[in-house]
């Protein structure tokens, strides 16, 4: 049997990480049908497979890039404020460099030889990749001739989508992401205070009254085209909140394929309407009992990071200022090897992988009726508990029970070690964000920020540090039981 190796996180250099023996799994390509595929047919699954924004699964390895070559938008947003030339913000609508066509080809190619994990091209603005679709077509059509092996997706907020829904069913896309945060016009007039459509500018309920029936046009093109949709939807307390239960049903309906709900990013520094007139975001609890309430018969995203527009790399991360323009060549020419070696590479790792899922829903499946825990993992992606406590920036939240662990979300926090010391207003922050947390795993962490956790009644454990996630997180809560039952005895 062939020797299989584990993948470590994305070198500095962006190269192919470098491999470990491992001690078992299944080296076939055809392995990796994960958990996130069972219940998709085979056709789907091979679309979503390594797209990082489609699959759960996937983002554990692949990476994404987004080029902003799309400035122009035709409707405005209460929650949105484009900004360029922006390095310090981390959300949709934000750049650092607006690029033609022909130099973000430079860029593709500049990233695809040195990030080996690189799957997918999106244009997500920072306005609207439909309304300026000449700019999206030109881009993917230079790309496409160079790295033809490269996916492509869009994101749009679906009000030109049907002017050019011929050109994308014949380009190599298969994603679309559709905005869509109402299918109640009043709703939507909270939202949108304006809309650009057949050269006249529109408002109140008629704008969105418009925006909402060629939204819904949309997902019945890309259905009928074969096109995966995936829907996403801010959450925005007292406005639609509530009103999302009826925007799920009604896309699913309509075909799409994936729901996203994503939290109100409202941030008075960010300058958008909702941010400087106080609109609150939902907390996090508030945003994971919705996701809950939705969770029943529909497929829900809950790894998405609301990447700005200019994004690289693999999710939760952003190597974005690493290839600014000044840095990338004028000529450059495109090596396959490093992608084509690690493609190889994941369907090792894969395979493994699947098998330890199996492993400890076997294991938690054994154990008598417990109760169901969440727990904070630190992880520096490739699906494992990898990282130091003070070296993360988000957790990844997962609910542990004999039914198995389920991924729930991510929540992002302040770096605690910051130039090697730890920072007590930030572990404070941390505290907060872990609110309804009962434990963390992570590879390692000091002494003061584990007493101050534990004294919030928070556990950590760092005995199953470089296991796979699921792996661990069966072992610790199986062992947890364990000792609780003896001490009863």
């Amino acid at each position: 049997m062939s020797q299989l190796i584990h993948i470590q996180p994305l070198e500095p250099n962006g190269g192919i990480p470098s491999p470990r023996p491992a001690t078992q799994g299944c080296a076939s390509s055809a392995c990796g049908k994960m958990s996130d595929a069972k219940d998709l047919a085979d056709d789907i699954w091979e679309k979503v497979k390594d797209h990082p924004c489609y699959s759960e699964e996937a983002h554990q390895y692949f990476a994404r890039m987004h080029v902003a070559v799309a400035p122009a938008c035709n409707i405005q947003c209460n929650y949105c404020n484009r900004k360029y030339d922006c390095a310090n913000e981390s959300r949709p609508g934000v750049v650092s460099e607006r690029l033609t066509p022909e130099q973000a080809l430079r860029k593709v190619i500049a990233v695809a030889n040195e990030v080996s994990q690189l799957s997918v091209l999106g244009i997500a603005g920072p306005g609207d990749a439909c309304y300026d679709w000449e700019k999206t077509k030109e881009t993917f059509e230079q790309v496409a001739k160079v790295i033809p092996d490269v996916k492509f997706c869009l994101s749009t907020n679906g009000l030109a989508l049907a002017d050019c829904i011929d050109d994308i069913a014949k380009m190599n896309i298969d994603h679309v992401t559709l905005t869509i945060n109402m299918v109640d016009p009043e709703i939507g007039a909270k939202i949108y205070p304006w809309i650009f459509f057949e050269n006249k500018r529109w408002t109140g309920i008629e704008a969105s009254r418009i925006l909402h029936e060629r939204q819904m046009l949309a997902l019945e093109l890309l259905k009928e085209r074969g096109i995966l949709a995936k829907v996403n939807s801010v959450m925005i307390p007292d406005i639609n909140d509530t009103h999302l239960l009826e925007v799920n049903r009604v896309v699913k309906e309509k075909g799409a394929f994936l729901h996203n709900i994503m939290p109100l990013i409202s941030d008075p520094a960010h300058g958008t309407h909702f941010g400087l007139t106080g609109q609150r975001e939902p907390s996090h609890q508030e945003l994971m009992a919705l996701q809950n309430q939705l969770a029943d018969g529909t497929k829900l995203m809950r790894h998405c990071r609301q990447c700005r527009a200019d994004a690289i790399g693999l999710l939760g991360e952003d190597r974005g200022q690493a290839f600014s323009m000044d840095k990338i060549p004028e000529t450059l020419e495109y090596n396959p090897a490093n992608r084509a070696s690690y493609r190889e590479i994941v369907a090792q790792e894969r395979g493994e992988h699947l098998e330890q899922k199996k492993s400890a829903e076997k294991k938690l499946a054994e154990l008598e009726a417990k109760p169901t825990i969440l727990a904070a993992v630190v992880s520096k992606q490739g699906g494992r508990i990898n990282q130091h406590f003070g070296h993360a920036q988000e957790f990844q939240i997962y609910e542990v029970s004999p039914y198995g662990v389920k991924f729930i979300s991510h929540r992002k926090i302040p770096l605690y070690c910051a130039e090697g010391n730890g920072d007590d207003q930030r572990l404070d922050s941390i505290i907060t964000a872990l609110e309804g947390i009962q434990a963390v795993l992570c590879a390692r962490i000091g002494d003061c920020p584990r007493e101050k956790l534990e004294k919030a009644g928070i556990e950590v454990n760092v005995d199953y540090a470089h296991d796979w996630i699921e792996s661990g997180l069966s072992s610790w809560y199986a062992a947890r039981f364990s000792k609780e039952n003896r001490r009863i005895a």
